[in-house]
């Protein structure tokens, strides 16, 4: 996941391959909170794991159930309808997450505690009053500890003898389908005779109820319908496990690479984009979002747990829909409708305006930064197709939703060639942590950014590459350490670094299975960060960079970390030879003394015995020797900026590089 302040996306040209999508956040918060009320234990497969259902476990774990990971399930052994105990109060953080706040509030209601719910300051902007307005019909006793009809909410223990059954309890169906999905999953906890419900008004976004109903009957609750009005929740109603139960993959985050299969061309030879861990026989609504798509001239093709889709019509074709049925997925259109044929429209989504944010004036807001005309209404949202002149680069707002950055990471495919930032990226952990590394690993970039960091042994470029390529969420280079490992294969190999052995070396060098992750060189899976550091590595270093062959099988092997979102490399000739065409080039120098100084300080933190003054003799001379070479001397790249450290902090010197990089964007600074 991507925890930067924002990232930047290049443009896009194609994406093909497959994807695998994470677990439903509405089906996994429900068979959380169904195997915690239920009698026994239930296995849970394929959970997904993300801010939502942390938030749900968190609060289930506090309930008392006992919950117990086991490699890829989760086993829940259920409460049975009973609390453990019904002490203290017992606060509950629920965060963002409706899926939680909502549900949890109709069950805590009925199990006989006292409680108090709270989340982040947009949760308390969501209503909840119709569900609190339902359970008070009923009997409950709840509190409202802030503005009326919001959260936080005190909720206060009651006699289940004392709860009003005998008349149909009265909820709207208007606002959100999560008010009617909490009263049924809590009201079998009280089910000593019919329970009915009545909705009032139009029941909106109907397939979640319909998940809710599924997932019922697989815990032993066979609810009765009477249309969408009328709901019966059977006497003597109990929660049972069903033993195991497999959690589909997200029909809404399917949305946005069906309609990457609609919008991009394929690469590499290949082309669409197959999806599994959903099909469309799921039990999700969002997966009637296929039926949009082919509407728009996506070509579908459906197992039972994969999709595959390929670009059909181009243009897409624009569409007139009441996307009441699919308000999640429905955003994934408004993006899509920048490369229709015309104007589209999507009506019936007054429920965006009490999501994770206003959905409607936010897509409507950032959709125009990207040079859209949208018009945008109580309930509806009209977006106009762009043509190629009138794409701009845009820094996205992303409200704290999900699903706002991960439709704009769409934007990205736009035939102008304009990069999208999107802010606070972060912000998919509520359902989806790995989006981001997921659409990279399929799409492919006209051309993937490069900042090249080049210097003199000890200049600090790599303390200073590491820490840009982290807040910018890059992959990180140090081409030091590719020859350092080089050396450390040669000596283990037991060849010595001279014209005899250059082979043998280019060869090892070819082929090192090296990976960089969190500040440690790994070498086929072995941490070899300190071994290679020594000034014996270093002499080695810079002994095996002389020989062109080795110098030639690195080349492809620098050059394959070149992947997106972007890279910071590090070293001597970055620049120059490995990358000449970075987007931006640095060359950073300090004096001898102070680089001595700096080497001094770090070989004496690690208890090796040195002096200032040999320190110094060595790093001129290995700069002497860098820059006399015959092949791809130590010299600055014509284009490179000049950043001399000697006097800078490593965070001065970190802001520099920034600044310079934003000067580069087309972005406004974040």
């Amino acid at each position: 996941m991507f925890s930067t302040a924002f990232l930047d996306l290049p443009p896009l040209v194609g994406a093909a391959g497959t994807v695998r999508l994470p677990g439903s956040k509405s089906i996994s918060n429900r068979v959380l909170l169904l195997a915690a009320l239920a009698s026994g234990t239930t296995t849970i497969h394929d959970l997904l794991d993300s801010d939502d259902t942390r938030v749900m476990l968190d609060a289930l774990r506090a309930l008392g159930c006992g919950i117990q990971p086991s490699g890829s399930t989760l086993q829940i052994t259920g409460l049975g309808g009973q609390l453990k105990s019904s002490g203290a109060l017992l606060p509950l953080f629920l965060g963002n997450a409706g899926t939680a706040m909502r549900p949890l509030t109709a069950a805590l209601s009925l199990l006989g505690g006292d409680f108090e719910l709270s989340g982040v300051p947009r949760m308390h902007e969501r209503p909840i009053g119709d569900l609190v307005d339902a359970l008070t019909q009923l009997g409950c006793n709840i509190d409202y500890l802030g503005n009326p009809g919001y959260p936080p909410l005190r909720i206060h223990p009651v006699d289940h003898d004392d709860l009003a059954l005998d008349a149909p309890i009265r909820v709207r169906g208007d606002v959100s389908s999560q008010f009617l999905t909490a009263l049924l999953l809590a009201l079998p906890l009280a089910a000593r005779n019919d329970i009915v419900i009545e909705v009032v008004g139009e029941l909106i976004s109907k397939p979640y109820i319909e998940i809710t109903l599924n997932l019922l009957a697989r815990f032993g609750i066979t609810v009765r319908r009477d249309g969408w009005e009328r709901f019966t929740v059977p006497a003597g109603s109990s929660y049972s496990s069903p033993g195991d139960i497999h959690v589909e993959a997200d029909a809404s985050s399917a949305s946005y690479f069906i309609a990457l299969g609609a919008i991009a061309t394929g690469v590499s030879g290949k082309t669409g984009i197959r999806i599994e861990g959903v099909g469309a026989d799921s039990i999700q609504g969002d997966i009637r979002f296929i039926d949009a798509a082919r509407q728009m001239g996506a070509e579908v093709d459906s197992g039972p747990n994969w999709l595959e889709v390929r670009r059909g019509a181009w243009p897409l074709k624009a569409i007139d829909l009441d996307a009441n049925h699919i308000p999640d997925a429905a955003m994934t259109l408004a993006v899509m409708a920048l490369y229709a044929d015309g104007p589209s429209t999507l009506r019936n989504i007054a429920s965006w305006r009490v999501k994770e944010t206003d959905r409607i004036d936010a897509m409507a807001n950032e959709l125009r930064k990207l040079g859209a005309t949208v018009e945008a209404g109580p309930d509806f949202i009209r977006v106009h197709p762009l043509a190629q002149a009138g794409w701009q680069a845009a820094s996205i707002r992303t409200y704290d939703d999900h699903r706002v950055a991960m439709c704009f990471s769409l934007a990205a495919f736009n035939p102008a060639g304009v990069p999208v930032r999107i802010l606070e990226p972060h912000c998919v952990a509520k359902t989806f942590p790995d989006y981001f590394e997921t659409l990279f690993s399929v799409a492919e970039a006209a051309e993937v950014p490069v900042i090249c960091i080049d210097g003199p042994t000890a200049s600090g470029k790599g303390t200073l590459a590491a820490e840009v390529a982290r807040l910018l969420g890059y992959h990180y280079l140090d081409s030091g350490s590719l020859y350092r490992v080089t050396g450390l294969a040669m000596r283990r190999a037991g060849l010595s670094a001279d014209a005899q052995h250059e082979a043998q070396i280019a060869a090892l060098a070819a082929a090192l299975p090296l990976q960089f992750t969190e500040g440690k060189v790994m070498l086929d899976g072995e941490d070899v960060s300190d071994e290679i550091r020594t000034e014996a590595a270093g002499m080695d270093a810079s002994r095996v960079s002389t020989l062109p062959a080795v110098r030639e099988a690195l080349l492809a092997l620098q050059q394959r970390f070149r992947q997106l979102p972007g890279l910071v490399a590090d070293g001597r000739d970055m620049g120059t030879v490995i990358f000449p065409d970075a987007s931006l080039k640095v060359f950073l120098t300090a004096s001898a003394a102070q680089r001595a100084e700096r080497r001094h300080k770090q070989l004496i933190s690690k208890g090796i015995s040195t002096t200032l003054d040999s320190l110094r003799s060595d790093l001129e001379a290995r700069d002497a020797r860098d820059s006399s070479r015959s092949v791809a001397p130590l010299k600055p790249a014509q284009d490179a900026r000049h950043l001399d450290n000697s006097q800078l902090s490593i965070e001065k010197s970190i802001d520099t590089v920034l600044d310079w990089w934003q000067q580069v964007q087309p972005f406004e600074s974040a």
